[in-house]
């Protein structure tokens, strides 16, 4: 912003997709947090692959899908919750990620790195790096995660964490 602040708009994990088919420059940068290894296609083949190839087009619509939904949803974490229900969810969000990646299920403990440092963490959430620093201090005190360093992660009980979210460990599906 032009008095310095940063807002984060979005976070890609491994395996998402930067940028749009059709369109020859983005209207935001993207900046990497950690290490990246990063595929790139040149635009003309890879429009031409997805005209071609219809469950590639189909996979595109699926993750721009789940895209929507997880904006949705994150929309509902700055706008309404405490920060720490932020910090959970973002830490939920991390944790069954990272076990879907592993091809694990999000059952029984989680363990994974941050792929932001706490000031990121600060930016992308809304909040201060002190209110994140003693937020995180704060899930560890209660049991609700571990931490090894500034980064690594165990979550013991994914049920634990998502009650810390807000969020109901069943999806808010009936019983």
């Amino acid at each position: 912003m032009e008095d310095g602040r940063r807002g984060m708009v979005g976070l890609l994990l491994p395996s998402d997709f930067v940028g749009r088919p059709g369109r020859r420059a983005a209207a935001y940068d993207v900046a990497a947090a950690s290490d990246v290894v990063m595929c790139c296609f040149r635009r003309g083949a890879f429009e031409q692959l997805i005209a071609e190839t219809p469950s590639i087009c189909k996979r595109l619509l699926e993750m721009t899908l789940d895209e929507l939904d997880a904006a949705r949803e994150w929309m509902l974490v700055l706008g309404r919750k405490t920060a720490r229900e932020k910090i959970a969810s973002f830490l939920a969000t991390i944790a069954r990620r990272d076990a879907t990646l592993r091809k694990g299920d999000a059952v029984g403990e989680i363990v994974f790195d941050l792929p932001l440092t706490r000031e990121a963490m600060a930016d992308y959430l809304g909040l201060t790096l002190e209110t994140v620093s003693r937020q995180m201090s704060a899930l560890k005190r209660d049991g609700v995660i571990r931490l090894y360093g500034t980064r690594h992660v165990t979550v013991p009980d994914l049920g634990r964490l998502l009650e810390a979210a807000g969020d109901d460990s069943d999806g808010g599906l009936p019983g």
